[in-house]
């Protein structure tokens, strides 16, 4: 009997299927297109469902399949497949989990969007992507999903491509993302020069970094590369400015790209090549410290911001940093999976409750909203588990896995990084009490008819928060069970773990605080720093002007290098082709000219040719 993993080369087929199909009955089948990608997804998450409940089992060996030869070169081999480990069932779960309900979701909000049909097939083609990243088995079949997952987020970011601004965000991702993934191609150039066998699956890796058969230098520049791929694809520093523009898609994708896909993407890479960064200290630290810095500069911007999509997005890149600084000072990729996995429930939750925001209001400035608690309950109380887990308050997701991320760097001696990620996290739990309280809070700002969205569209807010609250219990200081199933070994106890745990908690509710404080009752000034210090808010409101500062050196000088070349190319490379064929031409003309018929022309060319020629003797015979 067949086991569910051996099926589960499946599951990214589902999604691939609605998108053929929704491509090519598109325009006939406009109000069924909805259902065509609720129901591909449904079917994923089913499947996917069924292969984690299997992998619960005690002793179940890891499920690789790679018959299908691609290409053969002499004695080189290179295999298509799939591998099915915990690791990619987990993450099989969770893509397949919220691509479900953002789709269910999406039947809500995108009802009177006339490509609507087209928005579910991007979808589908989005997830199809991500499903066959993570079931890869080899990197370069991994590869192939990474750039298709790129492609996806282009179309999705750039949906609304009658708009300026979603056109440039596309592009922006879609360059940004490009640069992170030349380093990674290098890195699969230097192993299939460097694994013995030229073979790019995860095993023949394991086995070539066991044996000690690659140079440990190649090694760390193995691993930096690919730390610079997932740099683009998880918005790290100083790849991040794609992400917050990103915004610029509908709001669904926000919560797709955000929760599940593009950014996940970017982790489970390093975790699915833990090994080659266990065998490079210095790729570890550079992950740690990278991750670090990105988890508190992004957290800082997000204080200033007042668009409620962009504060989320940098919530996302901060907490991204966080899961690279897990995975940095960890010995294992617990701590990082965990806050992936609980990451994905509430930024899920939030995204799609700021959707649900935005569909009543129709605005995006949290200084427009308020008062909106009476009016949207269900996405009210929703937002409000979202904000509680996100900021670390127990007993909610994020607490646990957050804690878990810090107890790490704490039990390593790392105190920097530890006290970099407590910064982080009240900074994290006061501009999310921020947006909470401008939202949903006081007084109404003239949204009389704003009102609850529909079930389609507050179902998946419930479940999902239901998630956020329940979904950290798999992993706490006093069970280990998500730690010890995902990676076999027995969680060790870490010591000063109660101590870790009150203090994030601390800084938690002292961010929540400060906010309440602020915002409700109004006892501190709003203008707390942009009072005293207005350039520090200008600083941060406008994102540390890195955009600003890319402008200045790559952006002009690329440009300026382009109209030199332009010029170039009109005046010289274009004049030489134009005299070319001028010349061509005027010898065609005086050709057609000579060649008239008459004899007096026949004859003065015949009297000028003999003159020419002697000359041309004489002059040779003087010389």
């Amino acid at each position: 009997m067949e086991s569910y993993s051996q099926l589960a080369w499946l599951i990214p087929l589902f999604p691939l299927a609605a998108f053929l199909i929704l491509t090519a009955f598109g325009r006939q089948w406009r109000e069924l297109g909805a259902y065509v990608g609720i129901i591909a997804t449904l079917a994923s998450l089913i499947l996917s469902l069924l292969v984690w409940i299997e992998r619960l089992g005690d002793g179940v060996d890891d499920y690789t399949w790679n018959a299908l030869e691609w290409i053969k070169i002499g004695d080189v081999s290179i295999r298509m497949g799939f591998e099915i480990n915990n690791l990619n069932a987990l993450m099989l779960l969770i893509v397949s989990l919220v691509s479900f309900l953002v789709n269910l979701y999406s039947k809500g909000y995108m009802q009177d969007d006339e490509r609507k049909t087209v928005f579910f097939s991007y979808v589908a083609l989005f997830t199809f992507a991500m499903l066959g990243v993570v079931i890869s088995e080899n990197l370069l079949e991994l590869y192939i999903f990474w750039e298709l997952v790129g492609l996806g987020s282009f179309l999705l970011i750039g949906f609304w491509y009658y708009k300026p601004e979603a056109r440039a965000a596309a592009k922006k991702a879609f360059i940004m993302t490009r640069i992170g993934d030349v380093g990674l191609l290098i890195a699969l150039l230097l192993l299939f020069w460097y694994v013995p066998s030229h073979s790019l699956d995860f095993s023949s890796i394991h086995n070539a970094l066991s044996e000690q058969q690659i140079p440990q230098h190649i090694i760390n520049w193995i691993a930096v590369l690919i730390f610079v791929g997932a740099v683009g694809k998880s918005g790290q520093f100083p790849l991040h400015t794609w992400l917050p523009d990103a915004m610029e898609g509908p709001t669904p994708i926000s919560a797709l790209i955000h929760a599940a896909t593009m950014v996940a993407a970017g982790v489970y890479l390093v975790a699915r090549t833990y090994d080659i960064f266990q065998a490079s200290p210095v790729a570890l630290d550079i992950v740690a410290y990278v991750g670090a810095f990105t988890a508190i500069f992004a957290a800082t911007i997000g204080v200033a911001q007042n668009d409620i999509k962009r504060i989320l997005a940098y919530s996302t890149v901060s907490q991204l940093g966080y899961m690279m600084m897990a995975l940095g000072v960890s010995t294992a990729v617990t701590a990082g999976m965990f806050h992936l996995f609980t990451h994905a429930f509430f930024k899920a939750l939030l995204f799609l409750g700021a959707g649900s925001v935005i569909h009543a209001v129709h605005t995006q400035n949290i200084h427009e909203m308020g008062g909106l608690a009476g009016k949207m309950k269900i996405t009210t109380w929703t937002f409000a588990i979202g904000t509680l887990a996100l900021s670390g308050i127990p007993p909610f997701s994020g607490f646990w896995s957050k804690d878990a991320i810090l107890a790490e760097a704490y039990h390593g001696g790392h105190w920097v990084l530890f006290t970099v990620g407590l910064v982080a996290a009240f900074f994290t739990a006061f501009y999310m009490s921020r947006l909470f309280f401008l939202v949903f809070m006081g007084k109404s700002r003239g949204h009389a008819e704003a009102h609850e969205s529909p079930a389609v569209m507050t179902v998946p807010l419930i479940v999902l928060a239901v998630l956020a609250v329940v979904a950290g219990f798999v992993q706490t200081p006093f069970n280990g069970w998500f730690g010890e199933w995902l990676t076999g070994k027995e969680a060790g106890e870490h010591d000063g773990a109660a101590l870790v745990m009150i203090l994030s908690t601390v800084v938690g509710l002292l961010g929540i605080g400060l906010g309440y404080l602020i915002y409700i009752k109004n006892s501190i000034s709003r203008e707390i720093i942009s009072g005293p210090a207005p350039w520090l808010h200008r600083l941060v409101e406008n994102k540390y002007y890195v955009d600003e500062v890319y402008n200045v050196i790559i952006v002009r000088p690329l440009k300026g290098i382009g109209n030199v070349l332009n010029v170039f190319d009109e005046y010289v490379v274009d004049g030489l082709v134009k005299l070319s064929a001028s010349a061509v031409q005027g010898v065609g003309r005086i050709g057609s000219r000579l060649q008239n018929g008459q004899m007096q022309t026949y004859g003065l060319i015949t009297l000028i040719g003999l003159l020419i020629l002697t000359l041309a003797i004489v002059g040779r015979r003087f010389i």
